[in-house]
């Protein structure tokens, strides 16, 4: 069986992290059918992203509560394995609405999972974070680090890992990774797709890129009181055409190997948020101008992986370093200063 006859179902694959997967998908010759009720994506993405391949992908308008219409899509296709994107990710917005959080990412996933079961595709890869393993014990962090979450959308993550954990126990057919990202951020080398978030962004790189195109007046720093290098919050960023390529290597083992497991997709380095600030100013030549804010609740502040286990068992490296990335968001935002909205 070639990979082009092989069929991959992304769930949220019009947003961020997915738009950059379907790619990497095509460039190794699978088939994405992409599932997304563009809540936080925008159906420019997809359009961008067929330009950049060359080919049409198939676009189902749905939602991973909608169960009747995961039914008739699993009923549609033959599909080889899944990648599960579709949730809602944003920590602060999480703590005011815990239950559409659990809802929308606990719930939704249970969906899945039961659609899965009924169409007997038993091959998942899902957008885990490194919010599973809450305020570390120890840096860097490595997969077997005791887990616990200090806000819903951290808990949502590992209430679905231990789901995934409980079902490869009791039917050992399925082929099932918990991809845990760290931080990610760029953008696609033409700069024609990107981070696009809705309203004021959660993320500290849309913030900063939007800052530098005049869309907001400063970045808010949350926090500068922390046991850091400068105070601010230390997160490990990795590129995100890296991430992409890492859905790829899981891809690959899990076609290959049974069972439910873990792997850290960070870079190992971990950077503050004023080193950030600092490196966008200087490969990019743009002032940012900023303030300390207070911190944010559930936030911690030191994160950064071990991803020794990716490198050794997926042959997964990363390519990009900290100036490409932010060279690489820069590329994007000017080049849409509006992110997919001027095209819509």
């Amino acid at each position: 069986m070639t990979n082009q006859s092989k069929k991959i179902l992304v769930t949220g694959g019009a947003g961020y992290i997915g738009s950059h997967t379907l790619i990497e998908l095509i460039a190794a010759g699978f088939t994405p059918v992409v599932y997304d009720n563009l809540s936080n994506s925008s159906p420019t993405s997809l359009a961008r992203v067929q330009q950049i391949v060359g080919q049409s992908i198939e676009f189902i308008e749905g939602d991973i509560l909608d169960t009747q219409l995961l039914a008739k899509t699993f009923a549609a296709h033959d599909f080889t394995a899944v990648i599960h994107f579709a949730g809602l990710k944003a920590v602060g917005e999480s703590v005011a609405k815990p239950l559409w959080y659990y809802q929308n990412n606990v719930a939704g996933t249970l969906n899945l999972l039961d659609a899965m079961t009924n169409a007997q595709v038993k091959n998942l890869i899902f957008s885990s974070s490194a919010t599973v393993y809450g305020d570390p014990e120890a840096l860097p962090i490595v997969e077997s680090s005791p887990r616990s979450a200090t806000n819903p959308y951290g808990q949502s993550k590992l209430m679905i890992e231990y789901m995934l954990e409980d079902l490869a126990k009791s039917d050992n057919h399925w082929q099932l990774i918990s991809l845990r990202y760290f931080n990610p951020i760029g953008a696609h080398h033409t700069g024609t797709i990107g981070e696009n978030p809705n309203g004021i962004p959660n993320n500290l790189m849309p913030y900063v890129s939007q800052v530098a195109v005049g869309k907001l007046p400063q970045l808010s720093v949350f926090g500068n009181d922390y046991d850091t290098v400068d105070g601010t919050g230390v997160r490990d960023y990795i590129h995100v055409v890296d991430l992409a390529n890492a859905h790829l290597c899981a891809l690959n083992n899990r076609l290959t190997a049974q069972g439910c497991r873990a792997w850290n997709i960070g870079t190992g380095n971990g950077i503050s948020v004023l080193q950030v600030k600092n490196t966008f100013e200087q490969v990019n030549g743009v002032q940012i101008p900023f303030e300390f804010a207070p911190r944010r609740e559930g936030d911690v502040a030191t994160s950064f992986a071990d991803n020794s286990r990716a490198l050794q068992e997926l042959g997964w490296t990363p390519q990009y370093g900290l100036e490409d990335m932010l060279t690489d968001s820069w590329n994007w935002q000017k080049q849409n200063p509006n992110g997919y909205r001027q095209d819509e």
